[in-house]
């Protein structure tokens, strides 16, 4: 059951403070993948294929989910990627019907490069850009 009680002012400010950095991160984000020559949705397609859990690999499927798009959509993003050699599409082994998206080289170091500007923009941001603790009790 949801909890119908009103917010207060203070949790109103606390959300709308942790949004507000959230997309100035995201705004940094966007830009750093820009003046390195790709979309922002490129280089998250990179970073979710790198940053797969156990494997550096990944389905259009997986991709399309974590990316929260369509799966056409994720199609034709992985196909713009690997236009500019980022990434290749691969049969998988077991079931060639299977398609791994992995990084080709070019992709790992574009990828290498932006992660280190988020890495320093992360760390410039240390107890500012924090996840809020919202007493939703009260």
């Amino acid at each position: 059951m949801a909890d119908t009680s009103p917010l207060s002012k203070s949790h109103f400010e606390t959300l709308a403070e942790f949004r507000y950095q959230m997309r100035r991160f995201e705004r940094f984000s966007e830009l750093a993948a820009r003046e390195a020559g790709l979309t922002p949705q490129q280089y998250l397609l990179m970073l979710q294929v790198k940053g797969m859990p156990g494997r550096d690999w990944a389905l259009v499927g997986e991709l399309a989910e974590r990316l929260q798009m369509q799966h056409h959509g994720a199609v034709a993003l992985v196909s713009r990627c690997e236009a500019q050699a980022l990434v290749e599409r691969r049969p998988g082994p077991q079931d060639r019907r299977q398609v791994q998206v992995h990084l080709t080289a070019p992709g790992e170091r574009m990828l290498q490069r932006l992660a280190d500007l988020h890495r320093a923009e992360l760390k410039s941001l240390r107890g500012v850009f924090t996840v809020p603790q919202i007493d939703l009790d009260s």
